[in-house]
This record gives C-alpha cells, sequence and structure tokens, in this order.
C-alpha cells in the first residue's frame, strides 16, 4: 500500500465551549439564572455584580421589543463588553507601615462591591434570612399530646400513633401492626389501651384527625360540631351510604333515608362544610413564586413587549481587577487572570444574547397571538414552534429552549410562553381552531349547563359542531380530563 498526503475540505459544526454555555442559559429559568450568576460570579474575580445606581452595570437598559429587528436574532458585538485598560490606577507603595491599614493607603475606586460591607447588611436582623417555617401536623398532634395528662405508656402508645398519620390526617397502619410493633419493647401493652389511645387523638385539632377511613373522618367532625338539628341528623345517615352518594344517585338516598329532596340537599350542604383531609390545612408546603421574564403592555393601541428590569442581571467586568492585569507581567497568575477576564467577556454576551432571543421569540408570539390578548383564550390561533422559528431564523429546538419555563406577564394574566403553542382542529369551513380556544369554549359549556341534567361527551361534541368545529366525542373526553372536569354523572347537582 502506497503512503500518500490527500487534502480534503468539508463543513461541520463545532460545539465549542461559548457556544455551550450560551444553548445552557437559553434554557434556565429566571431563578436558575440568577443561581447560575451568582455561582459564576462567586468563581470568577474578574465579574461582579453591579450597583443598581451604575447604568454602565445594566447590560440591556430598556431593551423592548421596538429595539430589535424583526429579521434574525443577531448577537452582541465584543466591544460592548471590553474595557478601557489604559485608565490611570493608583499605584501602591513597595512598603507599608506596620500598623497601617489598607482603607488609609489604598482608596478603593468602587469598582468592587466585595471590599467592604454595606452599613443596611450590618444593620439587617439575623432573623430575615431564615424562613418562618410551619409546623407540621405531626409536631402539631404530639404538642397537644404533651399537654395532656398521660402516663409514660399511654405517651408511648400515642406518639406511635401519631406516628402512623399521614399528611392528610389519616391513619395509614392498622391498630394491630401498631400494637405489635410497640410489644417488642411493651410486653403488657393491650389493643383496648391503643383504641383508648387512638380515641383521645381523634379529638385533637384539627377536627377529623386520626381517621382511619372518609366516612370515619366526616363522623368525627359531625359529633364535635354537636349541632341536633334535621339536617345534621341526616347527615349522618348518609355517611352510612357513602357509595350512593360517591355514585350521586339522589333518588335512591331519597327512598333510603326517607326525606324529600329539599331536606337531602340540605344535608349535603352540611357535609360540604367537613373537610375530608383534616390535614391538608397543616401540611408544609413551600410556595414558589412565579416571576415573570417580560411584560406585555398595550401602548397608543398597539401592544408593546419588554424585559422584566427587576430580573436582569447588572453584570460587568470588575475595573480593578481588569487593570492588575495590564501593570503584571507575565506570569502564571497574569495567564490566570486573563482568562478570567475572557471566560467574564463570554458570560456577558451569553447573558445578553440570551436576552435578544427571549425578547424577539416574546414579540413574534404577541404578534401571532394579539386576538388571544384582546378577547380572551377563545381567540387564541393554532401557533406551532416551527411558525416562530422559520420568522426568527432560528431553529425550532433553540425557540423551544427559549418558551420553556418562561413566563409573560399580560392584562389576562401571567401565562407561559409554552400556552401560546397548541395544535389545531379542523373546522367545518375549512379553517382551523386552537385546542386551546376548544377548551375554553368546552369550559363555558360546562360553567353554563343545567347542573341537574349535566351535558354528556357526546353531546358536548354536538354543541361544538353548531359553532362549525368538528370535534369526536372521544376528543371532547380528552379535553374534559385536561381541565380537570369530571365525567357528567359525577357532576350532578340538586338544583
Amino acid at each position: 500500500m502506497k503512503a500518500g498526503l490527500e487534502l480534503r475540505q468539508g463543513l461541520s459544526l463545532a460545539m465549542t465551549p461559548q457556544l455551550q454555555q450560551s444553548i445552557r442559559l437559553l434554557q434556565l429559568s429566571t431563578l436558575e439564572l440568577q443561581a447560575e450568576i451568582q455561582q459564576v460570579v462567586e468563581s470568577n474575580p474578574m465579574l461582579e455584580m453591579g450597583d443598581d445606581e451604575d447604568e454602565e452595570a445594566a447590560p440591556t437598559p430598556g431593551m423592548t421589543a421596538e429595539s430589535l429587528d424583526t429579521g434574525p436574532v443577531s448577537h452582541l458585538d465584543e466591544a460592548d463588553t471590553t474595557l478601557d485598560l489604559e485608565a490611570p490606577r493608583q499605584e501602591l507603595p513597595e512598603e507599608l507601615p506596620l500598623d497601617s491599614h489598607w482603607d488609609d493607603v489604598y482608596e478603593a475606586d468602587g469598582s468592587t462591591s466585595y471590599s467592604k460591607g454595606s452599613a443596611e447588611d450590618e444593620d439587617r436582623d439575623f432573623l430575615s434570612y431564615t424562613s418562618s417555617g410551619q409546623e407540621s401536623l405531626r409536631d402539631h398532634l404530639l404538642s397537644q399530646m404533651m399537654l395532656t395528662p398521660l402516663s409514660a405508656l399511654d405517651q408511648q402508645i400515642a406518639t406511635a400513633i401519631i406516628e402512623s398519620i399521614d399528611e392528610d390526617g389519616f391513619l395509614e397502619d392498622t391498630l394491630d401492626n401498631i400494637v405489635t410493633g410497640l410489644r417488642q419493647d411493651l410486653p403488657g401493652i393491650e389493643m383496648d389501651e391503643a383504641e383508648a389511645m387512638l380515641h383521645l387523638i381523634q379529638q385533637f385539632d384539627p377536627p377529623g384527625v386520626g381517621a382511619r377511613e372518609l366516612g370515619e373522618c366526616l363522623a368525627i367532625q359531625l359529633r364535635q360540631i354537636d349541632k341536633q338539628t334535621p339536617a345534621h341528623r341526616h347527615a349522618s345517615r348518609l355517611l352510612e351510604h357513602l357509595d350512593l352518594l360517591t355514585t350521586r344517585d339522589y333518588s335512591r338516598l331519597q327512598r333510603t333515608l326517607k326525606i324529600d329532596a329539599e331536606a337531602l340537599k340540605a344535608a349535603l350542604q352540611v357535609l360540604q362544610t367537613l373537610n375530608p383531609r383534616p390535614g391538608s390545612a397543616l401540611r408544609n408546603q413551600e410556595v414558589e413564586y412565579v416571576i415573570p421574564d417580560v411584560f406585555v403592555r398595550r401602548v397608543n393601541d398597539q401592544w408593546r413587549v419588554e424585559l422584566n428590569p427587576d430580573v436582569l442581571p447588572k453584570l460587568r467586568i470588575n475595573s480593578m481587577y481588569a487593570g492588575y492585569i495590564q501593570r503584571g507581567r507575565r506570569s502564571e497568575d497574569m495567564s490566570y487572570m486573563r482568562n478570567a477576564l475572557q471566560e467574564a467577556r463570554w458570560f456577558i454576551k451569553s447573558v445578553q444574547s440570551r436576552h435578544e432571543t427571549l425578547l424577539a421569540v416574546a414579540a413574534a408570539i404577541v404578534r401571532h397571538q394579539q386576538d388571544y390578548l384582546e378577547h380572551g383564550e377563545s381567540a387564541m390561533r393554532p401557533l406551532v414552534l416551527r411558525e416562530i422559528a422559520e420568522e426568527l431564523d432560528l431553529h425550532e429546538s433553540t425557540v423551544s429552549r427559549v418558551t420553556t419555563n418562561k413566563y409573560m406577564h399580560t392584562p389576562r394574566g401571567v401565562v407561559e410562553f409554552k400556552f401560546f403553542f397548541s395544535s389545531h382542529v379542523g373546522t367545518s369551513d375549512g379553517g382551523e381552531a386552537s385546542s386551546t380556544a376548544i377548551r375554553a369554549m368546552l369550559r363555558q359549556l360546562v360553567a353554563d349547563e343545567n347542573p341537574g341534567k349535566p351535558l354528556s361527551d357526546s353531546r358536548l361534541s354536538q354543541l361544538l359542531e353548531r359553532e362549525g368545529i368538528n370535534v369526536a366525542r372521544r376528543t371532547v373526553a380528552k379535553y374534559r380530563e385536561s381541565l380537570g372536569i369530571p365525567p357528567s354523572n359525577e357532576r350532578k347537582r340538586l338544583c
């Protein structure tokens, strides 16, 4: 085989670290982006957060949809993040007095935000950094048990029962299993003692806690109300026929209880005041607030899209450290600083590119969905990611990343970008209707129905067909389930 050299020319896409960073920042939510920025600032000495008063620190001041071209999204020039390193710097003396302080010799120019803590941070209360929290159901029950005069044995039994109560307030395990587990340490324990402690716990707050089933939970709450009215007596009898109550067989319930429709309706109203999950009020859940990425406002009969200024990161290069690079000599330390400076510029550029792309996609969505902003969900147009990608000359995967976990503040509330994208269904006149608009019409039809004779899926399909929308019964059932609307037999009410 003869050896030789051959020259070939071809095109290939290289995933550089800068490109990978830009792609990763695109799919981050606002909270995730802030956490990412904080991590990069802590690891890169060349990067710092700017002050609110510093106009140079804000990378995208006043960025609105009008400031961007409607064509392909472009990236900012590197000149936007470069600094003038020729500015004069205050030199340090070679030797410092023994008792001197740094501030006595070198006065910081304000370029760094970590040299000295602010007075506001020093005066801030430590408790402001801690979560107020909420007492869990277990702790709430244990505190009530400790206030009850019990023997040491009864406390052990009550504690074991409380440990077996789930977050909804129901007893997860059986008393037999609880007693069997306690007999390893308490051989003389009897079932009657466990029953007595369970009945005691069932008198604790919240009402209905410690029940083994739904009927017992509601019965405990009814006993604690202790109202001797016909409605409450009928409500107690209704709990003996939960199977008929679940299927909403009101006619059979009236015959079984020998009461009329008005008495049954009054008993049902009493049951509706009870809590089927008594422990939910003390369930410890952290609330996650949604921060909108863009604002949509109507100004002079035109829809205006702008980035949320409160979440824009105010990043800048640390000019003090950047000045050291110019005055420093060639060494490993200076090489590290130069690399850190270049990485800081890349990161700022990636964040700015993310905001440009986000704003361009939001503006394109608003242009396509103006009818929704003016008339509501019933006017939503069918829209897919490919349409936005072709309009902005972006890849469809890029648009998918931009619209993931991003939110838009509109006059109709805060909605996710993905909300504006939906499939379409054919209409009788050959047009298309958005699935979101069909869901809105279904919700309105169910809201206007007669509660005594709710509309079936077949009837809903017929009503939609009258509006020119061809939707099969199975499709109606799918849309109804996605809206959380129960079937017609479960929506039946007493008129």
